[in-house]
């Protein structure tokens, strides 16, 4: 959002110039209203509100960063975000809101929604967990039911479709609410209009159970490329529906949290979050890495005499530790992936490794010949230190790379999220390793 523009308006909210700025307002997409409401404090952003109309101001609701967001509700008593929000959002947006707040807020709050039928909805999708089909899907949707001549069927669809912003696709269901189909709008037009709705459907949808995990859900629409798939619950009743906006902002949120993690990051934090929270989130793998330093020293420390008749040896620390905590990220990192988008199985471990080992021979077998060559030059032919960094550098990367392979499979089988086994307990493990290995390996060649 430009700066210029931002003060515009900071400028019109202090002289209490409301038309001025619902002027400027107006051609201005939910999104970049809430883009402006990050800019400005709780109270600036509420007089904005208050200038929209219903609509307007749920959907730019849902579009505010989260923080943001919270500190604007915060200042808002229940009725208000009762009446004014949640009652004009579909009821996966509305429960995205109730689960910023307490219990007793939410009671409030519900207690003030004028739709009773919404009100049972957002009660009832609370109840799933939130990484779950069920935690993020509405319930606004067309059904029809099989039995439907399409006289019958047209008339219903455009009741229902009075109450919705999008139509993607259209339900149909059995006397006793299970899925059945979807029926296709071109159908519409180009049936009879004796035909039933059973005749013309598209039998055996695609759907997921309300406790299917997200991340399935996410892979099933990409693998059938949907817009939005239905949701039923343990017999084959529809229960709702999952669009693939839901899914998307899942997909950034997870995609977040396993950066943070490789990165070495224990919570989810954001730039603007107090230095308390950063500090909480960023030293535990800090002091865990700064262990792994002491060890390192501590195993170096044992070796003095090496040191002394090889002062060479010290030169290539660097390099050993390095090379095994690169290999071992990059390991790691390739299982993880393929664990996050389903291209890897945890069953297939042996094959995996197997796999790594191999590419694992390939890369260590060069490292090592350059790194002779290099030292065979340097040092000639005799020199401790020409054969033992050779075989050190291949013992590490053979090493870290299975090592790599191992821990994020074993976690996901273990139900723990592999995306740990990345960036520093990967580097730090296989640095202390790596140093056991080419002092051990230093000791054997003198």
């Amino acid at each position: 959002m430009n700066e210029e523009y931002v003060d515009n308006i900071k400028e019109l909210i202090e002289e209490k110039d409301a038309a001025k700025v619902k002027e400027l307002l107006t051609d201005l997409h939910p999104a970049d209203i809430a883009e402006l409401c990050n800019e400005l404090n709780p109270q600036e952003a509420r007089f904005i509100y208050l200038l929209l109309d219903n609509d307007t101001a749920a959907d730019v609701l849902i579009e505010m960063d989260e923080d943001v967001r919270k500190e604007f509700l915060d200042i808002l008593p229940p009725e208000t975000i009762a009446k004014r929000f949640l009652d004009h959002m579909d009821t996966d947006d509305a429960v995205d809101i109730m689960r910023e707040m307490d219990e007793e807020k939410q009671e409030e709050i519900l207690s003030h929604i004028e739709d009773i039928d919404q009100a049972g909805d957002i009660v009832d999708l609370l109840k799933y967990d939130e990484d779950t089909a069920g935690g993020i899907m509405g319930t606004e949707m067309v059904v029809v039911n099989e039995n439907w001549s399409m006289p019958e069927c047209l008339k219903e669809m455009r009741l229902q479709a009075e109450e919705m912003d999008e139509i993607y696709y259209v339900y149909v269901v059995d006397d006793d609410e299970r899925l059945r189909g979807v029926f296709p709008l071109k159908k519409m037009i180009t049936s009879p209009s004796v035909s039933k709705v059973k005749h013309v459907m598209k039998k055996d949808p695609i759907s997921v159970r309300v406790d299917t995990p997200i991340e399935e859900v996410v892979q099933t629409i990409e693998k059938y490329d949907l817009v939005a798939i239905p949701v039923v619950d343990s017999i084959g009743r529809l229960v709702g529906r999952i669009t693939v906006d839901d899914v998307m902002d899942e997909v950034r949120e997870q995609a977040e949290r396993d950066y943070q993690l490789a990165s070495g990051l224990s919570q989810d934090v954001e730039t603007d979050d107090s230095v308390i929270r950063q500090t909480s989130a960023r030293l535990p793998w800090l002091l865990i890495g700064m262990l792994g330093g002491i060890g390192n020293s501590m195993i170096l420390g044992n070796f003095d005499s090496t040191f002394a008749a090889h002062p060479e040896m010290a030169l290539y620390i660097p390099l050993i530790g390095g090379t095994g905590g690169n290999v071992g990220t990059q390991s790691s990192a390739l299982v993880v992936q393929g664990l996050a988008n389903s291209s890897l199985d945890a069953k297939n471990t042996y094959k995996q490794v197997a796999k790594e080992s191999i590419v694992a021979l390939i890369n260590a077998s060069i490292i090592s010949l350059l790194v002779y060559i290099y030292n065979f030059v340097r040092f000639g032919a005799t020199a401790t230190v020409t054969y033992s960094v050779s075989i050190s550098l291949f013992a590490v990367v053979m090493f870290a790379s299975t090592f790599g392979t191992l821990v994020p499979m074993t976690l996901e089988k273990l139900k723990i999220d592999p995306a740990i086994a990345t960036g520093p307990f990967i580097a730090i493990t296989n640095d202390i390793i790596g140093m056991m290995l080419y002092m051990g390996i230093t000791v054997l060649l003198s």
